[in-house]
């Protein structure tokens, strides 16, 4: 089978050589294919209706974040044949602020998984028929996934009975105020009992 891809993999950059960055075979056996952001929609129009291709299925669409990276982000498509029976990686790297051209006019499908890696990591996507969150609040400040998102949040949401909604207020970490001695009860200042019969 990586055979197979592997020849898959030197057809596709035989088709797309101004397109793609890297094609290659991870050691678990699946073809990733990394190409140019702004190719992203003739890349997948030519892997969807290549007859040696036939990716007709959008599985997938995610991101992925690297801070440290000047291309901050991964915007990674995930693809099926069942004609011939395989799946496909395609990556995109794209900063915090070039955005990435829509798939919907080739894939539907990708429209809500858009609006996710959108909502989840801020990566934006030109030509969206409807970029808006889609798990989180309207009303939501930043993006839960990207790494340097804070674990706690900004604020928290709880019901008012005497308002009758919910409100919004802003996170207070009582734990802030501890003292912690991250001493573990096995390496504290002293033998514990029992430590001399080692």
């Amino acid at each position: 089978m990586s055979q197979a891809l592997k020849d898959l993999g030197e057809t596709i950059a035989a088709a797309l050589p101004n397109d793609l960055l890297s094609a290659e075979v991870n050691r678990v056996g699946e073809l990733t294919v990394t190409v140019r952001a702004a190719s992203i929609v003739k890349v997948l129009t030519f892997l969807r209706d290549d007859t040696g291709c036939l990716f007709k299925q959008l599985m997938d669409v995610c991101g992925v974040d690297w801070p440290a990276r000047e291309a901050r982000f991964d915007v990674v498509y995930h693809l099926l044949s069942l004609k011939h029976n395989q799946r496909i990686r395609v990556k995109v790297a794209v900063d915090e602020d070039t955005p990435v051209p829509s798939v919907t006019g080739v894939f539907s499908a990708a429209g809500w998984f858009e609006r996710e890696v959108w909502d989840m990591y801020g990566v934006m996507f030109a030509d969206h028929p409807d970029l808006r969150r889609i798990l989180t609040d309207y009303g939501f400040e930043g993006h839960p996934l990207r790494k340097d998102f804070p674990l706690t949040g900004y604020v928290e949401i709880r019901y008012d009975d005497e308002a009758k909604r919910c409100v919004y207020e802003p996170v207070k970490l009582t734990q802030d105020y501890r003292s912690f001695d991250f001493l573990s009860p096995w390496e504290g200042p002293g033998p514990l009992p029992g430590d001399e019969k080692a």
